[in-house]
């Protein structure tokens, strides 16, 4: 198949946008994610279903990508400031500009879990089950992530918790 009409380009742009949220907006990191999973999903063509649906395919190897990547970094920091937070694409009032960097800075906040699952099904539109064949786990988990997420995001915008209280899901063994 030429590269040119190959089916995965049509997902890039769905990619960035998607690493970029998960890197807290780091151009660099995003760019680099995305071609690691670019990279993967060429190399590992063959185990792509036919007809199957190849949005959540790639998604599950950014997520796992991303999961591996966070991991060998844990030492790096994941906080991002408000001056480095990408400018918003619209024309706003000033009060929605920084409601809308606010609230992009509390997305960032979110543990990656929860946040994942925010930006699939938010910014990205996967429904429930396509965001649990992706991230490789139960659709009820899907769910309560979700709910969760949305909660810690009405929390940090009312001010009713500090944001720099991050809480991520406690390991039960």
């Amino acid at each position: 198949m030429p590269l040119f009409k190959h089916p995965i380009i049509d997902h890039i742009p769905s990619l960035r946008r998607y690493a970029r949220a998960l890197t807290g907006g780091r151009p660099d990191d995003a760019d680099d994610l995305v071609q690691d999973t670019l990279e993967r999903a060429y190399a590992k063509w063959h185990l792509w279903r036919i007809g199957s649906d190849l949005r959540p395919w790639l998604f599950s190897i950014m997520h796992n990508l991303f999961v591996s990547q966070v991991t060998q970094l844990k030492n790096r920091a994941a906080h991002a400031s408000l001056d480095d937070m990408p400018e918003i694409a619209s024309r706003a009032t000033q009060a929605e500009r920084l409601e809308g960097l606010d609230i992009a800075a509390a997305v960032t906040r979110l543990a990656p879990e929860l946040r994942e699952v925010l930006l699939l099904v938010a910014l990205e539109d996967f429904s429930y089950a396509q965001t649990a064949r992706a991230l490789d786990i139960p659709i009820g988990t899907v769910m309560s992530r979700l709910a969760r997420a949305r909660q810690r995001l009405r929390e940090f915008m009312d001010g009713s918790i500090s944001p720099e209280h991050r809480v991520g899901l406690k390991v039960v063994k």
